[in-house]
């Protein structure tokens, strides 16, 4: 079997070690008979993270070509140029070749609007990948007329690429009633992400240390965009707590200057900002946390999806300290023990939340046998490849 799949986003660069995990798993269940071409982009998932540029792979069972794009930054067109560069590659790519099957990952539409339009010229299976509910959020990423036209735009680009779909995974199951409601007559899965293996590898609790007597670490890992919100929760918070704790901040994205600047104006002296790093070297702060913190914006899009970190930060053990309404914190109360929900955008209830933890390890070992990537990738794998030979998955 032949498969091409599609993925903006492809380690070295972050954020993109499901859709690694996700090829192995293909190789490892495929017996040996599966070929996959991966088509995906130079890194480029954050401007203060520069990883080495990675050369194109050609290996018996797996190609993997790299498009560059221009720098135009990070903003909303900047995007949309980055992605018709890289449309236009996947394009230059796949000219001539076939495949048995399409797969595609995809977060905010357009990689999976991509994928269909390739499988429906050339008359191949697609499988998708959906990691987020784009028309859902962009009435409040763009407030009034500009919203409600977008979300028309991409609803109907959103109702072609289902349409030409054999088979569709949400990544989240929060993501069901939306997509059953819009398309009754399409079946979905939903392989949730999980836990790597570098996770259950490692000692988060590399000393015996008994509950800290210190100010408390603790630290946030990820994304820091629209769809965390933490330049609304993070100033106020940290100015509550600073004689009692400190805050390492990893990573960057589109809100980082409004979050800075936040900070700024209330001059607070706890908050480190830390540039994104790979998670090997991520691994030393997970250790020295005393809690991990983690926030999702109040948009009600956001009430449906299950942030990925929250898989990592549930196999260290660590307390947490989660902002989280709707779909991802009845997750979060029914499945990971020592988790403290509070109201996003809350600082007092964060505090007060906060009081609630156990700041000592806890044993997460039924959640980790659960939601192992191992196992979700192998059931995902095998639902693949029946999509691919035509079998009813």
């Amino acid at each position: 079997m032949r498969i091409l799949l599609l993925s903006y986003y492809f380690p070295p660069d972050l954020s993109a070690f499901r859709v690694e995990a996700l090829v192995n798993a293909l190789h490892t269940h495929g017996d040996g008979e599966v070929e996959i071409d991966v088509v995906t982009t130079q890194p480029n998932r954050y401007a203060s993270y520069h990883a080495a540029e990675a050369s194109a792979t050609a290996e018996p069972k797996l190609s993997i070509k790299r498009i560059a794009l221009p720098s135009c930054g990070f903003g909303v067109w900047g995007q949309a140029w980055g992605f018709i560069h890289y449309a236009r590659g996947v394009h230059k790519a796949v000219k001539g070749k076939q495949y048995d099957l399409i797969l595609a990952t995809s977060s905010r539409l357009m990689t999976a609007a991509l994928a269909a339009s390739i499988a429906r010229k050339t008359q191949t299976p697609l499988y998708l990948d959906i990691r987020d509910i784009f028309v859902d959020v962009l009435p409040e990423l763009f407030p009034g007329l500009p919203g409600k036209l977008l979300a028309r735009v991409f609803s109907q680009l959103e109702k072609s690429t289902l349409k030409h779909a054999t088979q569709v995974n949400l990544v989240s199951p929060g993501f069901l009633g939306y997509f059953s409601t819009r398309y009754p007559h399409k079946t979905f899965s939903t392989y949730t992400n999980g836990v790597d293996d570098l996770f259950l590898e490692t000692s988060f609790y590399p000393d015996t240390r008994n509950e800290p007597t210190r100010p408390l670490t603790i630290v946030y890992a990820g994304n820091i965009g629209t769809g965390q919100g933490l330049e609304k929760i993070l100033p106020a918070l940290a100015e509550q707590l600073a004689s009692s704790a400190y805050f390492y901040v990893i990573g960057d994205g589109s809100t980082m200057k409004a979050l800075s600047k936040a900070l700024s104006k209330r001059q607070v002296k706890n908050v480190e900002l830390i540039a994104p790093m790979p998670r090997h070297k991520l691994i030393h702060y997970y250790q020295q946390a005393d809690v991990l913190f983690l926030h999702l914006n109040s948009f009600k899009a956001f009430f449906k999806v299950i942030p990925s970190k929250l898989f990592e930060y549930a196999a260290t053990g660590k307390p947490i300290l989660a902002g989280l309404e709707g779909y991802s914190k009845a997750f979060t109360l029914q499945h990971i023990p020592n988790a403290c929900v509070f109201t996003p955008g809350n600082p007092n209830a964060a505090v007060a939340a906060l009081t609630g933890l156990k700041l000592s390890a806890t044993d997460r070992g039924a959640f980790i046998r659960e939601y192992s990537r191992n196992t979700i990738h192998k059931n995902m794998a095998i639902e693949i490849l029946k999509t691919g030979k035509g079998e009813q998955p």
